[in-house]
């Protein structure tokens, strides 16, 4: 039997054997609904003639509790099981163990599957000791690390399946890698709304990074379109998979930089088998926790546009300082200095007891020194209460407690955060902030996590034990600062992702300098050269464009990137139209844009997204405008927008970050600057298969 036709019948046999199990899935869970039922009814009809003791409620609640926790398990297993059998499998390896004289075959796929528990499985997961020989290993000799040790062998043969709605596609052997004619198939394709999972493509150095359980934190420093998002979320369905029994979806937590991009990536584990992990924002968790100290914040986003529309140096200038690693030292001396100046003493008496200001003075600088700040006083009236209830035996009420408190609350001349952090503003000579009541408050976003950090200085803040290991995206795009602040919050393990190239700021940081003094020498650094987003032209034009070294491209070729100027918005806009090849849209534009459109182009491939992507909201909003009225369907993506959408979106450069689209038309103004470069470089990063890069005017507001 060759081994085309062994593929073709193994599929017949996993998905016969899976529509088996699926048939007893559905029988298991409609019986255990009709007894979860049952125990309803018994329960309300007999309620009343329990035993007095509970023993028989207790019993039927326990028996209720058991059934609805199997039938939501055989459920997550249905689920899993139906999204096999679209694909049950992409890879087989056969493997001749040392000492063995017939190979064994192991197929593999997004998860495990045996006819019954405790069989040989028929489908391996991609994450199982075994497969890493289907990424790791060319034919020849192999091992892998198996539960009872090392595995050697010699790989006789490797094959690749596509298969899809339960029909093979295509099957071949391979002989030396993951086949790059697959890869840039895959890599061909069209863009999807969501990004894709790549367990079919994983490369042998991508492997090695999500197979990677030794190092505890991880930062990787990748090019544009190098994988390292599809990387990190694949390595946490390996590390949820392989540390099973002390980790789970829960204690994940990755930080993204907006809503629409948790949106692009939210199908990931899932689609891997795994449930959703926890996500956040780092400036929405900032707002929030700074809600008791100023009634809003500036949006970062806001304050981006305000750069970009006024160009204020002096600000950017301040900005940067509050975020280095100068101003976390400014604000340490600060502290220092702060503990004489915040304090005035003077004793305190309750009910025959006392405690002198030289008494206070004597806890608060020695015996509770350790404390934060303002957390300080409450520690020594804890030690006055304890004192005071030992000797009387008894619990002071709430009332004699706040009345305490009341006392040692009046030593501090002020607990506002905001009040405390105008000090340091005019230590440092800074602008003041507004001295306004809270209500009035709204913070600028250069003021926003230098006040966190004085916050959790002066007040403390616990470690989020229950996060176990962290995801920080965008790693370039945080600062010196912020990161002392995610020490403060995460003592976990962590996977950091970035490109110092694909920065927000005019001026590139290299977080890599300084990630070693904050989060320890034991971090270990992977860099990725190689990138597989874009076609060789597109990404050859990007290298010139930010002006870095040769990469390593995947030879995926593709449309030259086009380059063009007009004298209006408006012109550059129906340019964009009239070379849109979106199945959603048929050349919707005015007889002068239609032109463009030659008979050859109806015959052409279409893509299934496509994006303009500007500087400023403004500029996408009149973008969007004009498309409105060229009667041409399309999407104005902005800041409040929660979903990546198919089609032709409109949106900025910074809200484009970490997303792809089939066409990219980056339209800028006329003119050259760093931030303006770095515009057209995070633009063209975005684009997969064609580019198009327009410039409109002197100044970009000619419409």
């Amino acid at each position: 039997m060759t081994g085309k036709t062994e593929g073709i019948t193994y599929l017949k046999q996993v998905t016969e054997k899976l529509k088996l199990r699926l048939e007893e899935l559905n029988r298991l869970i409609a019986e255990g609904q009709k007894d979860i039922e049952g125990m309803h009814e018994y329960y309300w009809e007999n309620y009343a003639e329990m035993d007095q003791y509970g023993y028989e409620e207790f019993d039927n609640q326990q028996a209720l509790l058991h059934q609805v926790n199997a039938n939501q398990e055989n459920l997550k297993m249905k689920h899993r099981l139906e999204r096999m059998l679209d694909a049950p499998f992409f890879g087989r390896v056969d493997f001749l163990y040392e000492g063995e004289e017939e190979a064994e075959s192991f197929y593999i796929g997004i998860g495990n599957f045996a006819e019954k528990a405790g069989m040989v499985p028929m489908i391996y997961d991609w994450r199982a000791p075994v497969s890493g020989l289907f990424y790791d290993y060319d034919k020849g000799p192999a091992s892998y690390q198996a539960p009872a040790g090392q595995m050697d062998g010699e790989i006789l043969s490797k094959w690749q399946y596509k298969i899809r709605g339960g029909k093979m596609i295509y099957e071949f052997e391979s002989d030396v890698k993951i086949d790059d004619e697959i890869l840039k198939q895959e890599l061909g394709g069209n863009g999807d709304v969501q990004l894709k999972n790549i367990v079919r493509t994983i490369q042998r150095e991508q492997n090695a990074i999500i197979r990677n359980t030794g190092d505890r934190i991880l930062v990787i420093q990748g090019a544009a379109g190098s994988g390292k998002t599809s990387i990190a979320l694949h390595r946490i369905a390996y590390l949820l998979y392989h540390d099973r029994e002390s980790l789970r979806s829960s204690n994940v937590l990755v930080l993204s930089p907006n809503s629409v991009f948790s949106d692009y990536i939210s199908h990931i584990l899932p689609e891997l088998g795994e449930e959703n992990i926890q996500e956040m924002s780092f400036d929405l968790f900032a707002y929030r926790e700074l809600r008791d100290t100023a009634a809003d914040c500036e949006d970062r986003y806001d304050w981006l546009e305000r750069q970009m529309e006024t160009s204020d140096e002096e600000e950017k200038s301040r900005y940067r300082w509050k975020q280095s690693e100068a101003f976390v030292g400014e604000t340490e001396g600060f502290l220092a200095q702060l503990e004489d100046r915040l304090v005035d003493f003077h004793p305190v008496k309750f009910r025959g007891m006392e405690m002198s200001d030289q008494e206070l003075i004597q806890m608060f600088y020695f015996k509770f020194q350790d404390a934060p700040l303002l957390a300080r006083m409450d520690r020594i009236m804890e030690y006055f209460v304890d004192a005071w209830e030992t000797l009387h035996g008894r619990d002071l009420s709430e009332e004699e407690r706040a009345s305490v408190q009341t006392q040692f609350d009046s030593m501090y001349v002020t607990k506002d955060v905001y009040e405390i952090y105008q000090w340091l503003m005019e230590d440092c000579g800074c602008p003041a902030l507004p001295a306004v009541p809270w209500e009035k408050r709204m913070l600028r976003y250069e003021d926003v996590f230098p006040m966190l950090y004085l916050k959790y200085r002066l007040q403390g803040k616990n470690a989020h034990k229950n996060i176990k290991h962290l995801v920080i995206d965008e790693m370039q795009d945080y600062s010196y600062l912020q990161y002392e602040i995610l020490k403060t919050l995460f003592s976990c393990r962590m996977t950091i992702l970035g490109d110092r190239a694909q920065t927000l700021d005019e001026e590139v940081q290299d977080v890599l300098s300084f990630l070693p003094g904050i989060l320890g020498k034991d971090l270990k650094k992977i860099i990725l050269n190689k990138s597989y987003r874009n076609t060789v032209e597109i990404a050859e034009y990007t290298q010139k464009l930010a002006d870095l070294p040769p990469l390593e491209l995947f030879e995926r070729h593709g449309k030259p990137v086009e380059e063009a100027g007009f004298p209006s918005l408006e012109a550059a806009v129906k340019a964009a139209v009239g070379n849109l090849r979106l199945c959603t849209i048929h050349n919707q534009a005015s007889d002068e844009t239609a032109d463009k459109a030659s008979e050859d182009r109806e015959e052409e491939h279409r893509f299934e997204t496509a994006a303009v992507l500007t500087r400023t909201e403004r500029e996408a909003k009149s973008v969007y405008e004009i498309l409105q009225k060229l009667q041409i369907p399309a999407s104005l993506m902005d800041k409040n927008s929660s979903s990546f959408p198919r089609g032709l979106t409109v949106t900025t450069y910074y809200l484009a970050k970490g997303l792809e689209f089939d066409q990219v038309f980056a339209v800028t103004e006329d003119a050259d600057s760093p931030l303006l470069r770095q515009v057209r470089y995070l633009c063209a990063t975005r684009a997969l298969h064609e580019l198009y890069m327009y410039r409109v005017g002197s100044d970009g507001s000619e419409q």
